[in-house]
């Protein structure tokens, strides 16, 4: 499976994912994993999406180098990836989840898009990936986090168009 079709916005989504598992201790781990989930990438574009992610080299717990997203990279990761309205396929709905399905190696991404922005009534998102679920506060919520989802990505989406 070739996930070129879904473009950069998925694949730096799955790179994000890759990094936050601390799985990746260079660029060929990079290029390897990626490859490994269906992502045409060379070692000029693993290193392109570390610089546009801002990923720094950290050590873990054990003291190895491994490459680390910054603190800060919430807002790196909103001017460097596609809005998240481009990153939704569907939304669905029953009682108090709604169901979001995304390109391969998005969810990860858009359900750390979603945590920060607060939407009301979250309780908070379970990602796999390409399928989130967020869960409502209300027993009955799903259908109106649903509509706020849709809301969102709708005025996340103008905001690009602007710039």
């Amino acid at each position: 499976m070739t996930t070129n079709s879904h473009g950069v916005s998925a694949r730096r989504a799955k790179a994000v994912a890759l990094i936050e598992s601390g799985l990746i201790r260079s660029q060929s781990d990079l290029v390897s994993h990626l490859k490994k989930a269906g992502f045409r990438v060379t070692q000029a574009t693993a290193s392109r999406d570390l610089e546009e992610l801002g990923v720094i080299r950290g050590r873990d717990n054990d003291g190895d180098s491994v490459y680390k997203l910054e603190k800060s990279s919430d807002d790196a990761l909103s001017r460097v990836t596609p809005l998240p309205a481009k990153l939704i396929l569907s939304v669905d709905y029953s009682a108090n989840l709604a169901v979001i399905h995304t390109p391969p190696g998005a969810a990860a991404f858009l359900a750390s898009s979603l945590d920060h922005a607060h939407l009301t009534g979250v309780i908070g998102t379970i990602a796999g990936d390409d399928t989130i679920i967020l869960v409502s506060k209300k027993a009955t919520g799903g259908a109106q986090l649903a509509k706020e989802l849709l809301a969102y990505a709708d005025t996340n989406s103008k905001k690009g168009k602007r710039k």
